[in-house]
Order: C-alpha cells, then sequence, then structure tokens
C-alpha cells in the first residue's frame, strides 16, 4: 500500500502531528510511506528508517509556485491514500493533481482540546479507528554535550513577534553559567540577538557560552535541544523539540492565547513562565513581560 502524507509547514504543528503518524504506521504495517512537507518539516524525518520517501516542496506561495505543486504532485506516482495536515489553497491545488482515488484535507475540528489531540482525531476520523495519541515522536538521537547545559534560543519562526530583550537572557544565562555551559541555538532570524546575548556575556567574564545561531541544520537543532539539561526559549517550534525528549523547559510564549491547546505535550519538566496575573485578559496588563528574575525565581537561584 501507498501512502502519502503532506505536513504542516511549521516545527511546532510537525511535532504535533507524530503521534497521528504514528497511530498511521500502526494501522498500515509495512506500507510505503511519502512525507511531503516544508525545508524544515520534512528534513525532520529523514532519519527514520521507516518513510520510504520525503520529498522537500519550499515553495514560494505564490502564482509561479503552483507548476512546482504539478510536477511535485505527478511526479509522486500513484497513491492509495493522500492525507494533508494542511487546508489552503496551494494544498487543494496540489491534492488535486496527486494521482489517487482517496484523498482527505485536514479541518480543525475546533474543540477545545490540545492540538495534538486535534491532528489525532482528525487521523481516527480518516482511519475510521480509535486510537489515542501517544508520545511525540522523532527519530533524532541527543547530541550529548560533555558537560550539563543550559540552551537558550531566542527567536521565533516569525521575526516580528514580541521578543524577550537579549539582556534579559543574559541575566539568566549570568546567574547559572557557574552550573552549566551554555549553549545559543536559532536560526538566520536569531543571529543578531544571539550575538548580542553572547556579547553580554562576555562583558560579564563568561566564556563558557557557544553561540550556534544560523550553524544548524533543523536535525542538528534538535539533536542538540534533546541533550540539554535546561532549555529557556520563545519559540513554539524549539519547545516542542523539547516535549519530545521531556527536556526541563522554561517557556516565554510570545502569546498566551490558548496556549493549554498547544504547550508541550506530556513533558512534566515544562514551565510556562507567567505571572498569576493574565496579563492578556486586563487591559491595564496588556504589555505584561516576564522578568529574568521571574524565570530565576522559579528556578530557585
Amino acid at each position: 500500500m501507498k501512502l502519502l502524507v503532506e505536513l504542516p509547514d511549521l516545527i511546532e504543528d510537525t511535532i504535533m502531528v507524530t503521534p497521528a503518524i504514528e497511530n498511521l504506521i500502526k494501522h498500515h504495517r509495512g506500507a510505503q510511506i511519502t512525507l511531503v512537507g516544508s525545508a524544515v518539516s520534512a528534513k525532520l524525518f529523514e532519519k527514520d528508517v521507516r518513510i520510504s520517501k520525503v520529498v522537500v516542496e519550499d515553495t514560494s506561495k505564490s502564482i509561479f509556485s503552483l507548476l512546482s505543486l504539478f510536477r511535485t504532485a505527478r511526479g509522486l506516482g500513484e497513491q492509495d491514500l493522500v492525507i494533508s495536515f494542511k487546508n489552503s489553497f496551494f494544498t487543494k491545488f496540489f491534492m488535486f493533481f496527486v494521482q489517487c482515488e482517496n484523498k482527505v484535507i485536514y479541518e480543525d475540528i475546533h474543540k477545545d482540546c490540545h492540538n495534538v489531540e486535534k491532528y489525532n482525531e482528525f487521523m481516527n476520523k480518516t482511519l475510521d479507528t480509535d486510537y489515542t495519541a501517544g508520545d511525540l515522536m522523532l527519530r533524532v538521537k541527543p547530541q550529548w554535550f560533555k558537560k550539563p547545559t543550559f540552551g537558550i534560543h531566542p527567536g521565533s519562526t516569525y521575526a516580528n513577534v514580541k521578543r524577550w530583550p537579549s539582556q534579559e537572557f543574559s541575566k539568566v544565562a549570568l546567574a547559572l553559567a557557574h552550573k552549566y555551559d551554555i549553549v545559543l541555538l536559532g536560526g538566520k532570524n536569531e543571529i543578531d540577538i544571539c550575538e548580542d546575548i553572547e556579547n553580554q556575556l562576555k562583558e560579564n567574564g563568561i566564556e563558557n557560552c557557544t553561540n550556534l545561531a544560523g550553524k544548524t541544520s533543523v536535525i542538528d537543532l534538535a539533536e542538540k535541544i534533546a541533550a540539554l539539561d535546561l532549555f529557556l526559549t520563545i519559540d513554539s517550534g524549539p519547545m516542542q523539540i523539547a516535549g519530545i525528549y521531556r527536556v526541563n523547559t522554561l517557556i516565554i510564549p510570545t502569546s498566551y492565547e490558548k496556549i493549554e491547546q498547544r504547550n508541550q505535550w506530556k513533558n512534566p519538566l515544562e514551565t510556562i513562565v507567567y505571572k498569576y496575573i493574565d496579563p492578556y485578559s486586563d487591559e491595564e496588563h496588556k504589555d505584561f513581560t516576564p522578568s529574568a528574575q521571574d524565570v530565576l525565581d522559579l528556578l530557585k537561584v
């Protein structure tokens, strides 16, 4: 049997669909499974030997990308079942040209539950099954550090969202540098803020800091996050990766809206950093931002 799965574009959603994909693999044992996704989502599965083929379709989502989508769809050959965890014009265009009689596109069930459960319920409806949503899963092994390590990912997929100031990250790192080596993580959008943090640490005599911003692939990023002893981030993608490996994670969300539907799945070591007030429920506190001291208080430092 040939199965084709279109993954979400973002790391966070791709991680949250993994329990549903695990149930698909369990239900159709021995099937030839092809995954199609963006450069970041598809490559997360490159080391999974159960996946027959990983296809990167990272078009610019313009009228000029339609030809690329058409060629990709036709190049995949005939399929027995096609499942998409996306729902957009480009998804529908792509799905139209895939050679398959049985095609299913994700629709939000609008339930007040975790996104992992929403994706899994969609898979159950597709397969006519009743599987529970298990653990998040990636076939990526931790790249262990020589010493206890505190990781910081200070950016977000969307560069224009509300960010935590570099000096606040630096204050936390300064307080923990005697106990942990520090590693700074991020993509090209985080190079500047990671350099600021690194420079602030050096100015205070901290030398056990490694800046890897812009220097890792998505697999490298996952391998390093998996090996951390403590992790601080505002980005939901790295946050979800940390959740897979039960990393002790401190999260400063860019938004608290529906955080209970997109926080880490089944990680008892997750801490969402906020005070007893909800900064988004009161106009007076709409610009509330936790401080470095709030984080350190939670760590009892």
